[in-house]
């Protein structure tokens, strides 16, 4: 399949009228992210959470700004002559040669300056904001979660069945991802192994039309759906295929991604999954003292970089690149000034980055 039958007529945003706040202006993205047709329903989208508010200066560095930040930022700045070129005008971090390698293959796009409108500097309401895709306190469905409202309606009592038999979205670990809450359920599953889920224990139940009952039952359907669910994950994973030697088993990011290329490889039709990393609230010590191209933030770049290339080869092998997409996000960035403790507080915007055989590469 040519890439430009991957995503075709979609934008992030179908308009880009600049509006200025606190003197900041802004705007929505109007260049085309990806090429995209309405038939492509086998598709797959990896969403990469990186939790605790990301410094994007200390991963996305603006070169034509560079004297500025030796200003704001001098006992963590890394010096320019070992930052890894993309453009004239923006770098890497030293220890993203992964990512490096896959924006020269045409196959990582970086948008810079993402945020919202009087940014909330609490871990937690931005994260909020983040997962519902809403300014509204009151709304509690994720973005992805009234989606699948809008399509799937009667979830979680009719599903799985015949014509979904997987699961809509898979959230990598013990929780489920609020970014996929639907109005009576979450539409994701959570997944620690996909080798080894757990059946749970179900005795037979009947609702007797009271208060009671009614709630008996609909955890009745979640425990059913829950084996259900696990049954299938555990046989795509089973005929899946890893191909890719690139993958560090100590990397916990790693390992989750080459878990979803089996699952996917092995014919499970889920769309949406969802991966956490966390560490990044890095307040102090985000840098090492003696060496400013390591420390706190360096580690969890690296993790990120070599798994997302580990990942993207393997899709490769396995013939699967131009059906995955993949994209990075954080609740907020971090102040442009350091503090005194070798590290950054909360800030606002901060980049994503989005990666895939089907992104349209560039620095938007």
């Amino acid at each position: 399949m040519k890439r430009r039958d991957f995503l075709k007529n979609a934008s992030l945003a179908s308009l880009s009228l600049p509006f200025v706040s606190n003197g900041f202006s802004m705007q929505a993205v109007s260049k085309e992210l990806f090429e995209y047709s309405k038939n492509a329903e086998d598709r797959v989208l990896v969403l990469i959470r990186m939790n605790g508010g990301n410094d994007g200066l200390n991963m996305i560095f603006p070169i034509d700004q560079y004297a500025n930040l030796t200003i704001q930022r001098p006992n963590i700045l890394i010096p320019q002559n070992q930052l890894l070129t993309l453009t004239s005008d923006v770098a890497l971090h030293p220890k993203m040669t992964g990512m490096q390698n896959m924006f020269n293959d045409g196959k990582l796009s970086i948008i810079q300056n993402v945020g919202y409108p009087e940014a909330n500097r609490s871990h937690f309401r931005s994260m909020d904001i983040w997962t519902t895709g809403a300014l509204d306190i009151n709304q509690t469905s994720g973005w992805l979660g009234r989606y699948f409202d809008s399509e799937f309606p009667n979830f979680p009592a009719d599903y799985p069945n015949a014509n979904f038999p997987d699961p809509f979205a898979i959230s990598m670990g013990s929780e489920v991802s609020s970014t996929c809450q639907g109005l009576m359920g979450n539409f994701s599953h959570a997944v620690n192994d996909p080798f080894n889920t757990s059946n749970l224990l179900l005795t037979s139940v009947t609702n007797d039309g009271t208060y009671y009952g009614s709630h008996i039952e609909y955890i009745s359907t979640l425990i059913n759906q829950t084996n259900e669910y696990g049954t299938s994950i555990s046989s795509s994973a089973n005929a899946g295929n890893s191909l890719s030697n690139l993958y560090d088993p100590l990397n916990p990011l790693a390992v989750q991604l080459k878990y979803i290329a089996q699952m996917i490889s092995g014919g499970l039709k889920t769309k949406v999954y969802i991966v956490n990393v966390g560490g990044f609230d890095t307040h102090d010590s985000q840098v090492d003292q003696n060496n400013l191209t390591e420390g706190s933030h360096a580690l969890l770049l690296k993790m990120i970089s070599d798994a997302v290339a580990a990942f993207q080869n393997d899709l490769q092998l396995l013939g699967l690149e131009e059906r995955v997409a993949g994209m990075t996000f954080s609740e907020f960035g971090r102040q442009i000034a350091s503090n005194g403790s070798f590290g950054t507080d909360h800030g606002d915007a901060a980049p994503i980055m989005l990666f895939g055989s089907c992104v349209n590469t560039g620095v938007i």
